[in-house]
């Protein structure tokens, strides 16, 4: 209780502001005419926008950089793995001489319904792809290259072929083979940590590097059964599989014996823990999500109760403000960062990658509460034209100021949208769209924003802008899309990649103890779950009416959260 009185003081000071919460002021009425409608026409124009935006980018990287992992869009080049200084991490933990922006980008352009470009850039992927001496990370490897081959295989080869005819004439599964490959070599990475816990790099011909470090974050250890089990169930090998499992479950009891809360990094062979911050940003964010949709997928009931155990333990150690998101007073619900052992807050600030979190809440049918998580996220993008990547909210300040064009904040207004389509989240996709292209083109692609203040950019296009932030943007925009219309038959992977909830990834194929009975009653169990275009699923609360038709943040709660992060 003493913290949690502590931190309402801190952050009542640090706001300095006073609400009547049972008054609506002049804005009122500004607000519900500016959001609480959204012309046709207008929609049709973004989703042209969504798709110039993305083929800007796409054209310019297969013009100027392939076979290069990613575009400078200033100079008009291309990079790849940065073999003259090896421990330049920021680019060689993804990046690794292996064509990465063409390949993630795969399903992107399937979703977008382009056929012709699509069987050809597969073709270039299935005649060029080779791995090669480069020490990458697990997790970025993983989540951008496995994924992406897996998609796009199970694109090819649905037989129904919803985003229009992407099949490929003879085609003999030649991306799974090179995802089989490509997952052989991540494989050691498992292989001699006392924990299980995977090391957090692999060199793709040798192994693990001997100066290779013992410490890896929680998220890039425990954000991979989704990609290892769909491999292996396809492959029929439950290798992939069970090495990813035993890191999630080995990770999991490691948990706070008094919170049960995870911490940030631990020792992959002692299993202590030397990042005792918990949060849901950077180096936990992905690793609850992969837990709610490893469940969704695959149907296995342990993935679930993990979940639920730490959504619960997460919103009674690390949430903050007023008991409800649109009712009550207090001040805006907040999840901060805390100490994993006592759940006192560590620090003032919050980190781009956690506003993903709304979209995982959306998921998971707390909709009301996935409302005020994002639109904190909005009104700080409102504030500074982008999403700085760590945000000081005790002193309402940027404290990391770099924008990568990273897609969670997107990510979460698509989800939002498609639970409640209130039309609110089609202006902050019109706002996000509107600033990358005003702010954030460049000769020949989009650009990193160096400082959010200032709008300076670096010459960097990383390939999660083609393939997680575009295709949210597109998908927002277009109503008509089979995913939208169909949300309940597909999960998206932590990078944007789409995977068919298919009865084929709820049996095992090496256990043939298995019934048939118990595949269809998988089957219904998670069909139920995942229902959020109708807000069907069990755990959605009823949105009120006012919700889909005026702003989803009621409008005190609104204009409160505008002055907590200084919007006039």
């Amino acid at each position: 209780m003493m913290k949690n009185c502590l931190f309402v003081c801190t952050l009542c000071l640090s706001l300095g502001f006073v609400l009547n919460f049972f008054k609506l002021d002049e804005n009122f009425d500004f607000n519900e005419k500016k959001y609480g409608y959204f012309n046709e026409s207008e929609r049709i124009e973004l989703l042209q926008a969504a798709k110039n935006m993305f083929y800007f980018g796409y054209d310019n990287y297969m013009k100027y950089a392939y076979p290069e992992d990613e575009l400078d869009p200033i100079d008009c080049e291309g990079h790849g793995h940065d073999h003259d200084n090896p421990s330049n991490i920021n680019i060689n933990d993804a990046l690794g001489d292996y064509m990465l922006s063409l390949v993630d980008t795969l399903d992107t352009l399937a979703i977008m319904g382009n056929s012709t470009e699509f069987k050809n850039a597969v073709q270039i992927v299935i005649d060029n792809l080779v791995f090669k001496s480069n020490t990458v990370q697990v997790f970025e490897v993983t989540i951008r290259m496995l994924g992406a081959l897996l998609s796009a295989h199970l694109i090819i080869t649905d037989t129904e072929q919803p985003f229009g005819n992407m099949s490929i004439p003879g085609y003999d599964n030649e991306l799974l083979y090179l995802a089989n490959d490509l997952g052989t070599r991540l494989l050691p990475a498992f292989e001699n940590t006392k924990t299980g816990i995977p090391y957090p790099r692999v060199n793709l011909e040798n192994g693990v590097p001997s100066d290779c470090v013992n410490t890896t974050c929680t998220s890039g250890a425990g954000t991979l059964v989704l990609e290892f089990a769909v491999l292996s169930r396809l492959l029929g090998d439950p290798i992939y599989e069970s090495y990813a499992r035993r890191a999630v479950k080995n990770l999991w009891q490691l948990k706070s014996n008094v919170t049960g809360l995870l911490g940030s990094v631990l020792n992959i062979q002692t299993g202590e823990w030397t990042g005792e911050m918990s949060g849901l940003g950077a180096g936990h964010d992905s690793f609850y999500e992969y837990l709610l949709k490893s469940y969704i997928l695959f149907g296995e009931i342990e993935d679930l109760e993990m979940f639920n155990e730490a959504y619960e333990t997460i919103k009674f150690h690390l949430r903050r403000g007023r008991l409800k998101c649109n009712n009550g007073s207090g001040y805006p619900p907040l999840y901060v960062n805390v100490h994993m052992k006592t759940g006192d807050t560590v620090n003032n600030w919050i980190d781009s990658l956690q506003a993903a979190w709304p979209g995982i809440q959306v998921l998971n049918g707390d909709i009301e509460e996935a409302i005020c998580s994002h639109a904190l996220f909005y009104f700080i993008w409102k504030k500074y034209g982008f999403l700085p990547e760590r945000y000081n909210w005790n002193l309402r300040v940027p404290e990391v100021m770099f924008y990568p064009l990273r897609p969670e904040l997107i990510e979460s207004t698509y989800f939002l949208y498609q639970a409640t389509k209130n039309p609110f989240y089609l202006h902050v996709g019109k706002e996000i769209l509107q600033n990358i292209n005003t702010y954030a083109k460049a000769e020949c692609g989009y650009c990193t924003v160096h400082d959010v203040n200032t709008k300076e950019l670096e010459d960097r296009m990383e390939s999660f802008f083609l393939s997680e932030t575009c295709k949210y943007l597109y998908l927002l925009f277009d109503e008509d899309n089979h995913l939208n219309k169909h949300a309940s038959k597909y999960v998206f992977t932590t990078e944007g990649h789409v995977f068919p909830i298919d009865k084929r990834f709820r049996v095992k194929p090496w256990e043939d103890t298995q019934t048939e009975e118990k595949e269809k009653e998988s089957v219904t169990k998670v069909m139920s779950v995942v229902n959020v275009a109708d807000n069907s699923t069990f755990n959605c609360d009823t949105i009120p009416d006012d919700r889909k038709h005026f702003l989803p943040l009621r409008s005190p709660y609104f204009e409160q959260l505008q002055s907590a992060i200084g919007i006039d």
